[in-house]
């Protein structure tokens, strides 16, 4: 990791705290309705007897002990990308690695593009059944208040993504403590559960889950689409690694949320056991009687913390995909003065909320939300082994006996969690894999009408060194200041210049052809981020300069023209006018892209961010001239 981009030197107890408000928040949040789900599947068929409950206990421990312990924290967060975590990230880092332009670097492309899609379909589902099962405690004391669930989950829904353009930064530092004082009540509760019935420590006996998979292996099948519940936010403790490092999240794993968790698992289990009833909500029925309402305004705080970080987590996802060339230019606000990962993305934000309301409309409840969730953490898990397996062997060495041994490991465990998922698939899974189907749809298509694009784009263009030559033997004005074009292509044309030339007759005195290059690393070191040499003849006064950034930097250009004059760059950026090649698209009879395909690309196009905004490009100086291209 750069300098510019370290994390802060930061005593480790004050990152780990830091993790707590962000990266535990989803996973943290799975006692509410986890315990529940499993009980409730398919109508009742786990149920609240000793061997079932020491069966689905020792089931829950277990999974997160081998997924999340061994997997995410032992293994998967060793390989960061500049410091980096996530879907996404670990592709580009795995893609380095392998034979570039073969097949095995457009898989692992090809798998970051489902696993960022499936993560879309996480994103929406997360902030609605979290909150939603937080908001469901209130039926417990007052059952008549169950009709105002709904209303009230949608209010707190509303005001979470309509703050989101004020960015966390204000409120982030509140959101440790706040999680702190959520662990810390789960293990209270789950104590209580335990001091009543010591016995269910058993449960944390491998012996129970097996016997319970020998004695009902289909009930136990079916049951483990449930138990993935308790596991879904294992993804952002590697997503979230960029932010605190890995050695924090670690630390603050096994030094309070595991054992939490744990304590408050076994402490459901013991409640059951006492009280078959208690699995119409086990996680309230926990509490006193008095404390249910306090319980319920800390657990609606915790969802909407877990919420918040899946947001953000879509809003870093997008910002990657964009920079790797799966989406347009979106426009990206930093909602904090210091922390450049901190941003917003309108685009995205509102998409997401739409989705949100249009799950808690249709699906009401997080029992029934439930039959939803899984497939796309599930389907994550698979994707993030896989690539995980392939950056192994490509970069670390590992032989056969290593990878066999880790894939089968991780690998068996990840694939009957995903099958049994897909027995939800009629009663609402459907719905994760309609959102990473359109999403990955919208990903590739762009990428391949962005090909397209560019090819024809080329071709107007023309090389560079033949307008050189052109340009030597006609008449034209040299006009004073500098001419910034902002252009794509190394050996060809800025299509501005040469409308420029063309319309108007002129040529500035000093001409600067800007490309920026977006590398596969998360960021680049100011120091490393210029590249320049002269074009043409002395007397033409023109440089071509690279601006390379990393898809988690900030791409603006001027402040980056500042850095490259003082490092002897002749450029001058204060008098500079900027040019921008616009590229104006439309339908044609061409092979390239079916129909429906052209007009996504065509509208993705049209909406995406204005390069002016995204380059950060000062408005009063800069012009924009451009051509058609047909699709």
């Amino acid at each position: 990791m750069t300098a510019a981009h370290a994390p802060r030197r930061t005593g480790w107890t004050a990152l780990a705290l830091g993790a707590l408000g962000v990266v535990f928040g989803d996973i943290g949040t799975s006692p509410l309705y986890a315990i529940q789900t499993v009980f409730a599947i398919d109508g009742g068929i786990v149920r609240p007897t000793h061997s079932d409950v020491y069966g689905v206990i020792s089931l829950v421990f277990w999974s997160i002990t081998v997924v999340v312990s061994a997997k995410y924290v032992a293994f998967i967060l060793r390989a960061d990308n500049d410091g980096e975590g996530g879907v996404m990230a670990l592709a580009a880092l795995a893609r380095r690695w392998v034979r570039q332009g073969g097949r095995r670097a457009v898989l692992v492309m090809l798998l970051g593009v489902v696993g960022a899609s499936l993560f879309y379909g996480d994103s929406v589902i997360t902030p609605a059944i979290s909150v939603l099962s937080a908001i469901e405690g209130l039926s417990v004391p007052a059952p008549a208040l169950r009709s105002a669930e709904v209303p009230l989950g949608l209010l707190i829904l509303t005001v979470l993504f309509f703050g989101q353009r004020v960015g966390t930064h204000r409120v982030g530092r509140l959101f440790g403590p706040v999680m702190v004082v959520w662990f810390a009540v789960l293990a209270v509760l789950g104590l209580g559960g335990i001091v009543r019935d010591p016995a269910i420590l058993a449960a944390l006996l491998p012996t129970w889950s097996i016997g319970f998979v020998v004695e009902h292996p289909m009930i136990a099948f079916v049951a483990m689409g449930a138990v993935v519940l308790a596991i879904t936010g294992a993804e952002a403790l590697y997503a979230d690694m960029g932010h605190f490092g890995r050695s924090p999240i670690r630390r603050a794993w096994f030094g309070l949320v595991f054992p939490c968790l744990t304590l408050n698992y076994l402490g459901q289990g013991a409640l059951v056991l006492r009280d078959p009833a208690a699995i119409a909500n086990p996680f309230y029925l926990l509490a006193p009687r008095w404390a249910v309402f306090p319980l319920i305004v800390l657990a609606t705080t915790a969802t909407v913390i877990a919420s918040q970080a899946v947001i953000s987590g879509a809003f870093s996802v997008s910002r990657q995909a964009e920079r790797l060339g799966y989406l347009p230019r979106l426009t990206v606000r930093h909602t904090s003065p210091v922390e450049g990962g901190q941003i917003y993305v309108p685009v995205i934000n509102w998409v997401l909320y739409g989705g949100v309301v249009l799950l808690v409309l249709i699906f009401e409840s997080s029992q029934r939300l439930a039959t939803a969730y899984g497939l796309a953490v599930t389907g994550t898990f698979l994707l993030t082994t896989t690539l995980f397996l392939i950056h192994a062997e490509a970069a670390w060495g590992w032989a056969r006996w290593q990878l066999i041994g880790v894939g089968v490991l991780f690998g068996v465990l990840e694939l009957t969690f995903f099958t049994a998922n897909l027995t939800k698939i009629v009663h609402g899974g459907w719905l994760p894999v309609v959102i990473a189907i359109l999403v990955a749809t919208v990903m590739l298509t762009w990428r391949k009408g962005s090909a397209i694009v560019t090819r024809k784009r080329r071709n107007l263009e023309g090389p560079l060194q033949d307008f050189l030559e052109d340009l030597h033997t006609e008449s034209y004005a040299r006009v004073p200041g500098t001419a910034v074009f902002m252009h794509p292509g190394e050996d060809t044309t800025p299509i501005a210049l040469r409308e420029n030339l063309k319309i108007n007759h002129v040529v500035h005195e000093r001409i600067a052809i800007v490309r920026t290059v977006s590398e596969v690393i998360p960021h680049v070191a100011p120091e490393d981020r210029i590249r320049w040499y002269p074009v043409g003849e002395p007397r033409d006064h023109i440089i071509h300069l690279d601006l390379h950034y990393g898809f988690q930097d900030d791409q603006n250009v001027p402040r980056a023209l500042e850095f490259a004059q003082r490092q002897g760059v002749p450029i001058d950026p204060d008098d500079a006018v900027y040019f921008l090649s616009r590229i104006t698209l439309h339908r044609g009879p061409t092979k390239y892209m079916s129909r429906w395909r052209k007009r996504v690309f065509i509208g993705l196009a049209h909406n995406a961010a204005s390069p002016t905004d995204y380059f950060r490009l000062p408005s009063s100086r800069t012009v924009s001239m451009g051509a058609a291209v047909t699709l």
